[in-house]
């Protein structure tokens, strides 16, 4: 599988940098590298690339301006770039798979590039599933709730308990207690109203491992545990806040409104 890739950075030195060392990969083809945020929506428009390597401070469009300005496609992976650790955060925050301290470190872009590798795995047998069913409506329709019970079984043995390690120790986790789950980066922070701890897998496998039923997003980085909400207090622009049973408040996004009102009543 080619990873069509595209670099941007408004230093020439640093892309040219970044390609030498994409070299050695030999599933990796650069298909652009841009100079600044503009050229980078652009390019990311139209060549729709499977990842990014994305410098966070540019003049006019920061990296960040970039990642909102694709969101409203099937955006590709994100890799920030930076020389300032204090960016990490908000990489996380945007959902990046991982951040790069420049100059980059040859060990971490290959650990970087593995971990790319597995998304996108994921997301081609996701999107195969999904053919697979399209398929079947159009030529057999009445075996679709099959498929889907079938999908169910082989991934229904829901998870009880979750091993975490976190802190040089074995925390075993009642996936009862969690109140709610936030993403940072390929970590999850686990809450338990009591306690947190980090777990470090990506909130799309870790989604798959928890009851639908209880577990649902409510946020693109935010998984809420819905027998553990006590209130939903609306806000402004159609979001709201669930409360917790420890009296945390989790925000709401207007996408997932409707999600979390089939199950909150």
């Amino acid at each position: 599988m080619t990873i069509r890739t595209i670099i941007v950075d408004d230093e020439k030195l640093a892309r040219q940098g970044l390609e030498l060392r994409l070299e050695k990969f030999t599933d990796v083809e650069i298909i652009a590298t841009c100079a600044n945020g503009r050229e980078a929506i652009r390019a990311i428009k139209t060549e729709k690339p499977d990842l990014v390597f994305l410098d966070v401070q540019m003049p006019g469009f920061d990296g960040f301006s970039v990642v909102k300005g694709v969101m409203e496609l099937d955006p590709p992976l994100f890799v920030f770039v930076t020389a300032f650790e204090e960016h990490a955060i908000r990489a996380f925050e945007a959902n990046a798979i991982n951040y790069l301290m420049k100059p980059v470190d040859g060990d971490k872009l290959a650990d970087t590039l593995e971990r790319v590798r597995q998304r996108l795995a994921e997301k081609k047998s996701a999107d195969e599933a999904d053919k697979l069913k399209d398929v079947l409506a159009e030529v057999a329709p009445e075996k679709v709730d099959t498929f889907e019970s079938g999908e169910d079984d082989a991934a229904g043995r829901y998870e009880k308990l979750l091993n975490v390690k976190d802190r040089g120790q074995i925390f075993r986790v009642d996936v009862e207690t969690i109140e709610h789950i936030e993403a940072a980066g390929d970590y999850m922070c686990i809450y338990t109203g009591d306690n947190s701890l980090i777990l470090r897998e990506t909130m799309k496998d870790l989604e798959r491992r928890l009851d639908p039923k209880t577990f649902q997003r409510v946020h693109r980085s935010t998984i809420v545990n819905l027998d553990q909400v006590r209130q939903v207090k609306p806000h402004t622009n159609g979001e709201c806040f669930l409360v917790l049973d420890s009296g945390a408040e989790v925000k709401v996004s207007r996408s997932y409104r409707d999600v979390v009102a089939r199950f909150v009543h």
